[in-house]
């Protein structure tokens, strides 16, 4: 499938060195909002929406994650980036590594947050793609999906901010969302990670029942010299429920600490 030209905005200092961030299945670029106080002060942060979500563009049909790096990749093509750090969340992770994987000369450090590099067996993602292409919308996956993103706990201690995520997921087009969950049904890249050399931390939720601990040490032992962090409480946004422990750790990889 041709790349599309992503959607995305830069932040912090025009000679910083340039960060970019992924954004989860069924989320924008907006999930990163609790990182941005504390990265833009030192980094240049590139955040984009993935292929069928937020602004950019939703293509028909089932994509697959080759389609999901190339269009980084075309993205950095034209920012003029040769090289930089990136750092994604769940389907973000997944580009990341692919990026890690096929991309390396791109790629200097990499953080991986909440994901997976194989999920075909822990969801019935064809299920979830007849469901939403059936509805027309996300509205039916919505309270399970951030159910998923946040703990029971949190939820209740956070409404605004939970019915903010829970919009944010039902404002992506049943395309876009069924397209990605095609990438994610298909994808496995254990075999594929020792071939990562960037520099790597996998950070897991502690509570996260999408991505599970177990899934980022399997990461993190697949990729010689990965650092392996888990935070909580938190499930699978753990950056939104431990916003100030997941920004030191991604700002102490980046730096080399």
């Amino acid at each position: 499938m041709p790349t599309v030209e992503l959607h995305h905005t830069i932040e912090g200092p025009d000679d910083g060195p340039v960060l970019l961030l992924g954004n989860s299945l069924g989320s924008t670029m907006a999930m990163w909002d609790p990182q941005i106080p504390g990265l833009a002060e030192r980094w240049r942060v590139v955040r984009f929406d993935n292929r069928g979500h937020g602004g950019s563009p939703v293509p028909d049909g089932e994509y697959a994650l080759d389609d999901l790096g190339g269009d980084v990749v075309a993205l950095l093509d034209r920012l003029g980036l040769e090289r930089v750090s990136y750092c994604g969340l769940s389907l973000g992770g997944m580009v990341g590594m692919w990026l890690g994987i096929h991309a390396p000369q791109r790629i200097d450090r990499l953080v991986l947050c909440c994901t997976s590099a194989y999920l075909a067996a822990q969801h019935s993602w064809t299920e979830r793609i007849e469901t939403v292409l059936g509805a027309g919308s996300t509205e039916p996956i919505a309270d399970a999906g951030v159910g998923r993103w946040l703990t029971e706990g949190y939820r209740a201690a956070h409404p605004d901010e939970t019915a903010a995520l829970r919009a944010m997921l039902v404002a992506t087009p049943a395309v876009g969302y069924a397209g990605c969950c095609a990438a994610i049904r298909d994808m496995d890249l254990r075999l594929d990670l020792a071939q990562v050399a960037a520099p790597t931390l996998v950070i897991s939720g502690a509570d996260d029942p999408a991505t599970p601990p177990d899934h980022g040490q399997l990461i993190a032992d697949g990729i010689e010299g990965a650092r392996f962090e888990v935070v909580g409480p938190a499930a699978h946004f753990a950056n939104v429920e431990q916003p100030d422990t997941v920004t030191r750790l991604i700002a102490d990889h980046l730096e080399g600490s």
